[in-house]
């Protein structure tokens, strides 16, 4: 069964996988939908024998049907490599009631690796498929992770430029000194006087601007995503939960057919958004649990049916998830809306010109497989505190805040459903904050030399991401307004 990809705002385009994969964004702002959500008609005996290459290649091959079994085979094969420091790609800890599925083992110590290992072989297969004969420049804005992946995934990169914005004021220290360390000639990072929210606005109009595509074509480049927006990077998500079922049955964790809860630290909606998928292909999940940090604007919708962006935007210790517009969220909306593209773009062109849109009863009963809840700032500190006292198991701010919304949850409604928490990044990525949590009276101001403590304290060794770039070179130093983003990426694709 061949499935195709359709627009959010535009009934009328319908693309393959890899046209999709190609064009990251939709025409008139909107995202690639599957027609359908395949279902993975594989028993789980047979899901739980697999490595977690096998797993990828069953998942993605029922949404990438354009994607041939030796290309597929061979992104996979490429993507899933010694670049992660651990062969099962993903691991699963228990601590406490749940289970920790380690998101962070790839280059760059954070969940974005999962998929942004093989984007750039799925982008690179897509534009032979396609005979695309323009140079392919990936524009990202990030919160502070997916930069540096998509930086390590496209970096050198033949036939590939990528230029990464990220809110010079919004991410940690580590984050940045990851991006701007950056080596390769094909690359450009750039700080911008704003928050992410601004930086990926900037990024959806220069992608949007007719004249700018234009000027693209006749330098010879396009336009392609790395965030995940692009479908080439949401369905490689699907996997890892997946994945995390099939071991949980093979080591007897769950039965046949039992259920099982999710809980995801979520900003832009994507990874809770793989889950949903996951689900909808007949994964056995009960309750997909969405937690947010002081930002809480998916809390507020999830409890009211009222997105609304129109608030002051809090930089917090989850950095990745300081986000007020979440973009996946409207891919959810248009299945909710019926598949109705021309309701969904009304909402979002409201969402675009009052910051805000309501949600029909209806469509809010379509929420029913999703709880909200956020965390403080101080319950995240106290969530990490409290799992190293209890369990010796360390926690970065994100997983943290998952963590304390999951015990929301289980207070709440008693649930004891065997759960499986997002693991999204490693404490080392965030070692100011972490250490705050577990050893406050540490008045030590650099991070490297904290790294070096939460060694020592966790016997977990500090990852070669973070010990390769403490006396890296820093190769870039640009930062720009808002709006001179656009100039900002004529200057160094024209030069």
């Amino acid at each position: 069964m061949e499935i195709m990809y359709k627009n959010t705002r535009d009934a009328s385009e319908m693309v393959t996988a890899s046209q999709a994969i190609l064009n990251g964004l939709a025409n008139n702002g909107g995202l690639y939908v599957p027609t359908e959500i395949p279902k993975l008609d594989v028993p789980m005996e047979a899901l739980s024998e697999m490595s977690y290459q096998e797993i990828a290649y069953e998942v993605m091959s029922r949404f990438y049907t354009d994607f041939t079994e030796e290309e597929l085979k061979t992104c996979i094969e490429r993507a899933y490599d010694e670049k992660f420091d651990t062969p099962n790609i993903a691991a699963l800890k228990v601590a406490g009631r749940a289970c920790f599925l380690e998101l962070f083992h790839g280059a760059t110590v954070a969940f974005k690796d999962m998929a942004l290992s093989i984007l750039p072989h799925l982008m690179i297969t897509a534009a032979r498929k396609n005979q695309a004969k323009e140079d392919i420049v990936i524009l990202t804005a990030t919160s502070g992770d997916t930069g540096k992946a998509a930086l390590a995934g496209f970096a050198g990169v033949e036939g590939t430029k990528i230029i990464v914005f990220y809110p010079k004021d919004g991410v940690s220290p580590i984050q940045k000194k990851q991006m701007v360390t950056q080596v390769g000639d094909n690359t450009l990072v750039v700080g911008i006087d704003g928050n992410f929210d601004e930086a990926q606005t900037g990024v959806k109009k220069m992608f949007s601007d007719a004249v700018m595509n234009q000027e693209l074509a006749e330098h010879g480049f396009r336009f392609s995503s790395a965030n995940s927006i692009n479908v080439g990077r949401l369905i490689p998500q699907v996997v890892y939960y997946v994945y995390a079922y099939a071991k949980l049955f093979r080591n007897g964790k769950v039965s046949p057919g039992e259920k099982i809860n999710i809980v995801v630290p979520t900003g832009n909606f994507g990874n809770i958004l793989a889950a949903f998928y996951a689900k909808e292909m007949g994964l056995p999940v009960a309750k997909l649990i969405c937690a947010s940090n002081e930002n809480k604007v998916l809390y507020d919708f999830f409890t009211t049916g009222v997105y609304d962006r129109n608030r002051p935007f809090i930089l917090t210790s989850s950095p990745s998830m300081d986000i007020l517009i979440s973009s996946n969220l409207e891919r959810l909306i248009y299945r909710l809306c019926g598949e109705d593209s021309e309701k969904n773009a009304a909402l979002m062109e409201e969402l675009s010109t009052t910051g805000k849109y309501t949600i029909t009863e209806e469509m809010k009963e379509g929420l029913s497989v999703f709880y909200g809840n956020y965390a403080s700032e101080e319950e995240t500190k106290e969530a990490i505190r409290k799992m190293y006292e209890t369990n010796g198991y360390v926690m970065d701010p994100h997983t943290a805040v998952a963590a304390c919304v999951y015990e929301k949850y289980r207070n709440e409604t008693g649930d004891d459903a065997v759960t499986v928490i997002a693991s999204t990044a490693s404490p080392y990525k965030f070692t100011r904050s972490v250490m705050d949590a577990i050893e406050p009276d540490n008045t030590e101001s650099d991070d490297f030399k904290l790294a070096d403590r939460l060694a020592e304290l966790s016997g977990v060794a500090i990852p070669q991401a973070i010990a390769g770039i403490r006396t890296a070179e820093v190769r870039h130093t640009k930062t720009c307004a808002v709006d001179e983003m656009p100039d900002t990426v004529r200057s160094f694709l024209w030069n």
